[in-house]
């Protein structure tokens, strides 16, 4: 399969708290620069383990770049990065904290997001203005 020319944020289509940071971030994507697929999606069986990446036993958002995949905060402060302006500071600033400290507040969160913010029992359906930035 080619390669995707934009990078994708790959979520947990029924986990309330991605479904949330999915919408937080199309909002905050002035460029339109990162594209969104559930691991759910055949995209995410397609993709992610070309990248060495198990979709089926992820706990964490997955930025897809340049055919590599970046987990836990790596992914979310990847993605941060995308939106540029402040955020963009933001999250390259995040970058200076290390991993272990970073992956361990991740980790810990992403163990608890169902109970804590809920999960749905469908994947997300996109707004009509957002739709094309769902990809998979």
């Amino acid at each position: 399969m080619p390669q995707p020319s934009s990078p994708i944020l790959f979520f947990d289509g029924v986990c309330n708290l991605c479904n949330g940071a999915v919408q937080w971030f199309l909002k905050n994507d002035r460029l339109g620069e990162l594209r969104f697929a559930s691991l759910q999606s055949d995209l995410a069986r397609e993709l992610l383990p070309e990248a060495g990446v198990d979709p089926t036993t992820l706990d964490s958002l997955v930025l897809y770049q340049d055919g590599r995949a970046y987990l836990y905060s790596d992914a979310a402060l990847g993605a941060g990065r995308e939106l540029g302006g402040l955020y963009g500071k933001l999250a390259r600033a995040g970058g200076f904290f290390p991993r272990f400290l970073r992956d361990g507040v991740y980790k810990f969160i992403a163990r608890n997001r169902y109970r804590w913010f809920g999960k749905r029992e469908e994947c997300m359906l996109p707004r009509p203005e957002w739709k094309a930035r769902f990809v998979g």
